[in-house]
């Protein structure tokens, strides 16, 4: 199965996840989702950079999955999430999250970087606020 997305932890708790470009899939979309939660499981607070620069379009089926699990996570979110930042270069990957966030709103603070030092930098502003 090839990976929808790459989730580097190595900067705890500052987490990058990087969508890779391949086409979402049941299989690797509840892989990401299984893995997302899991960077939660700590209990830890930490910031995540969703880096779409590459990203693929998700399916229908997959953005509205995604709005789910944002309700489905709700608290945690809240209890543990200082923020996400996300790099969007294109215009069809910024529809599809207005579209999620449509669905289900972004529960914690976010901000919308055009490019990744942008957002390492905001992100690394809120752990350390």
């Amino acid at each position: 199965m090839a990976s929808y997305t790459n989730i580097d932890a190595s900067r705890f708790p500052l987490v990058t996840i990087i969508f890779t470009g391949v086409p979402s899939t049941d299989e690797n979309f509840e892989q990401y989702l299984t893995e997302m939660k899991a960077l939660y499981d700590s209990g830890e607070k930490l910031a995540i950079i969703f880096d779409a620069s590459n990203a693929a379009l998700p399916s229908l089926k997959h953005q509205q999955r995604q709005a789910s699990w944002l309700k489905q996570n709700d608290e945690m979110l809240k209890k543990q999430c200082l923020g996400t930042a996300y790099v969007i270069t294109s215009g069809a990957i910024r529809v599809v999250l207005r579209m999620i966030f449509a669905i289900t709103p972004q529960p914690v603070l976010h901000k919308i970087c055009s490019n990744i030092d942008d957002a390492e930098e905001w992100a690394l502003a809120q752990i350390s606020a």
